[in-house]
């Protein structure tokens, strides 16, 4: 269990370094869009696809890493004052009856929404540029697949808070 954890926690560790990658090529093109239509007075056709396109990779592949790194918003009027086993019995009733339901059925309709752009051929239809869209479909299907694999993560963790074999929430379980 712990090295099925400690794979899980390393992949969507390796994704999180990965994707906040991404914003660096969305700067550079921002900022040539704007050299491009305020300078030279000729925008690009491309850099609002590309944008959003950027944007979009960003947050649904970190939302994973996130929520490894405990950085979701959490209301905690009553939770920041159970000890660790009753917190760890929480998480684990979230995750059971709501995390992870919800993303897998998320998860494996944005695998049909992908595989529908992929073999249509769809377009953006968004601008001139028009590009292929499976691409940035799939980045949907992968952002909530790691989400819900850190998911399986947490609950691990929680299930060994519970059975006494770990501390809560230590790194790696």
């Amino acid at each position: 269990m712990a090295s099925l954890l400690r794979l899980i926690e390393r992949v969507t560790g390796m994704a999180g370094f990965v994707v906040a990658w991404v914003v660096f090529p969305l700067i550079l093109a921002m900022c040539y869009e704007v050299f491009s239509r305020y300078v030279l007075n000729a925008p690009t056709i491309w850099a609002f696809e590309l944008s959003y396109m950027a944007m979009g990779t960003h947050a649904l592949i970190g939302a994973a890493y996130t929520l490894r790194e405990r950085g979701h918003i959490r209301i905690d009027i009553f939770y920041s004052r159970y000890n660790p086993k009753t917190k760890a019995l929480v998480d684990t009733l979230g995750y059971l009856v709501l995390f992870l339901p919800v993303v897998s059925m998320i998860s494996l309709g944005l695998w049909e929404y992908w595989v529908e752009a992929f073999v249509a051929d769809f377009r953006s239809g968004q601008s001139a540029w028009n590009p292929l869209i499976w691409p940035f479909r799939f980045i949907f299907f992968l952002g909530f697949a790691l989400l819900w694999l850190q998911g399986i993560a947490e609950f691990i963790k929680c299930l060994r808070v519970l059975a006494g074999s770990a501390d809560w929430r230590t790194p790696n379980g």
